[in-house]
């Protein structure tokens, strides 16, 4: 099975379906799946929590910022990119709350430099609540919900 997968990841990387970093990424993937040898099976990039716990995890860690205000970027961030190249599901989560973020801060510095812009940013302050909750659970059940009013700034 293992070789056959090889096969289609070369034809495909041949067709230029796909780059040579993610067939590189991809063979890695196969080579190392069920190779208790390696020293990768026998480490858990999601630090022991089911994927699940851990996307829900990575949207809830953006009200880091209430207790240390730059944490709430920051430690999103680095979930994303300590775990992108293991786990395809986390790199689309992380890259979706990466776009959500700056999207959101770009909304509110536009909506603050206007007196009357004010009571808006505190309805896209609350949406952003609302919005970081609902990304939450639906990580958790195992759904990918995109943020509502989000460039993709990062694809």
């Amino acid at each position: 099975m293992k070789y056959e997968d090889l096969k289609i990841l070369d034809e495909l990387k041949e067709k230029g379906s796909i780059t040579e970093e993610e067939y590189q990424r991809e063979k890695a993937k196969l080579l190392n799946e069920n190779d208790n040898s390696s020293g990768y099976a026998n480490k858990n990039p999601l630090y022991g929590l089911s994927e699940n716990t851990y996307l829900m995890l990575m949207h809830l860690s953006q009200f880091a910022g209430v207790i240390l205000p730059v944490a709430g970027f920051v430690v999103p961030i680095i979930m994303w990119v300590t775990n992108k190249d293991y786990n395809a599901t986390v790199d689309s989560h992380g890259k979706n709350i990466i776009n959500f973020m700056i999207s959101y801060a770009i909304y509110a510095a536009i909506l603050c430099i206007t007196v009357i812009g004010i009571p808006l940013a505190i309805i896209v302050g609350l949406l952003y609540i609302i919005f970081v909750i609902l990304a939450s659970v639906k990580a958790n059940n195992g759904e990918y919900w995109k943020y509502p009013f989000t460039f993709q700034f990062i694809k």
